[in-house]
């Protein structure tokens, strides 16, 4: 079944198809979120509002983008919130907490590499705007153009940001890993 039609049946009523969008981009949006924020808590609760808000807003939904685009821009959106949130929570509790939980997942099947570990670590480690272009563009495998519109810039300025981001996450990378990005 299209995006379209999917999209066009929950608007409808149609549960089943909303759950068929749920189990379509579930991963990309879980993939987009822990790579943002970390895994815990707040990466699932941030997963779940990422749907929420979807299913709230769909009528919304022009079709302009691909539906997992449009997906992603309100989990980056989310993602974004809550680093801003444990910013200020730092800051007016002066904690000086780590920025990365390690947190492992108990989800059925999965097993997380170390090397996929020192990414996620790593990523922790760079700006927003750094972490965003590159959990896009190389991990989540978003285009550049695609990447451009969920991150409202011009393809030039994703191609310019992220040639910044990689140098920024070599310089972070233990040395084994740095030139494989």
């Amino acid at each position: 079944m299209t995006e379209e039609k999917l999209v066009r049946d929950a608007i409808n009523g149609c549960n089943n198809s909303f759950r068929e969008i749920v189990v379509r981009y579930e991963s990309l949006v879980a993939s987009t979120v822990i790579n943002m924020v970390g895994r815990g808590q707040e990466a699932e609760d941030i997963g779940q509002e990422t749907f929420i808000r979807f299913y709230k807003n769909m009528k919304n939904f022009r079709g302009d983008a691909k539906l997992g685009t449009y997906l992603t821009r309100i989990a980056i959106n989310l993602s974004l919130n809550e680093l801003k949130r444990r910013k200020k929570r730092r800051f007016l509790f002066k904690e000086h907490s780590p920025e990365f939980e390690n947190i492992p997942d108990h989800s059925p099947g999965y097993k997380q590499t170390e090397q996929q570990q020192l990414v996620i670590d790593a990523l922790q480690k760079i700006d927003e705007d750094s972490r965003k272009v590159i959990v896009l563009r190389l991990i989540d495998g978003f285009s550049i153009k695609e990447t451009a519109q969920i991150l409202e810039m011009t393809e030039s300025a994703v191609m310019s940001r992220l040639f910044r981001a990689q140098q920024r996450l070599k310089k972070v990378l233990p040395c084994s890993m740095g030139e494989s990005v």
